[in-house]
């Protein structure tokens, strides 16, 4: 069916996101993603929001998955709904299992500066896969990444994604491309349900999951800036598994299209 869709295109540090505000039932979701996605050439991913009791702004990812940078948004997109410079967002997010906590401040260009309280991971492991390759992963409620301190041609680090993705059975899965020496990271994310994959402009929950997977492997407390295409973010992570993000979102102006569902 034809609708009339409206939506917020959000900049979190070059992850561009799709905000969508339009109440579409969940099993449409991906077709409705996949129709503004095509009119966004630039968008990396796509969410729906709502309201709901016990939070102040629900988010559900096109693919059911968890993502900070989206999370930001969302919370930069209440916050300037409700009139608010500056405060604390709560933010129920698809794959985390209770809201998260967002602090959100308005900047004079008009950039939101955000800092998320990060879902604890449920684990980090060493994984050896069906193909003989063998990697840290740090899995997430919605989400295991791969810490890949290595090179990889893309089309072989593409069909990984898939190949793991499947193996491990999660919702998604990212493959973190880590160069500690030069501090940037490379994110490639593969979402099966959303049937998306992208290297990623910036990746909130890649980032988390290195600050996780460095805290772990050292017993210490993480502060650490990661350099990716899109800009740097931030995490803090302790070896109990504390994490905190912090980064940056910019929110266009709302915009309607007429898209299949």
């Amino acid at each position: 069916m034809t609708r009339q869709i409206r939506y917020t295109l959000a900049d979190p540090t070059g992850n561009i996101t799709l905000l969508i505000e339009s109440a579409i039932p969940a099993a449409q979701q991906p077709a409705a993603a996949a129709s503004v996605m095509r009119a966004e050439p630039t968008a990396e991913q796509a969410g729906f929001l709502s309201d709901e009791a016990g939070c102040d702004i629900a988010l559900r990812m096109a693919g059911g998955e968890f993502c900070a940078n989206a999370a930001m948004s969302a919370a930069a997109y209440h916050a300037r709904r409700a009139g608010m410079t500056d405060g604390q967002v709560s933010v129920r997010v698809s794959g985390a299992p209770a809201p998260i906590a967002v602090k959100i401040a308005l900047q004079a260009d008009g950039l939101w500066c955000a800092a998320v309280g990060m879902p604890q991971p449920r684990s980090v492991e060493t994984v050896r896969f069906p193909d003989g390759q063998t990697f840290p992963i740090v899995f997430f409620p919605g989400i295991a990444h791969v810490i890949a301190e290595c090179a990889m041609p893309h089309a072989q680090a593409e069909q990984c994604a898939r190949q793991w993705c499947a193996a491990l059975q999660t919702d998604a899965l990212g493959i973190m491309f880590l160069d500690l020496s030069a501090g940037t990271l490379k994110p490639l994310v593969y979402v099966p349900a959303a049937d998306t994959i992208f290297w990623e402009s910036a990746c909130g929950s890649g980032t988390s999951a290195v600050g996780a997977y460095l805290a772990k492997k050292s017993g210490k407390p993480v502060n650490i800036s990661l350099r990716q295409p899109g800009g740097s973010l931030t995490v803090f992570a302790s070896p109990e598994g504390g994490l905190r993000l912090g980064g940056t979102v910019r929110l266009h102006s709302p915009k309607t299209l007429q898209a299949e569902t």
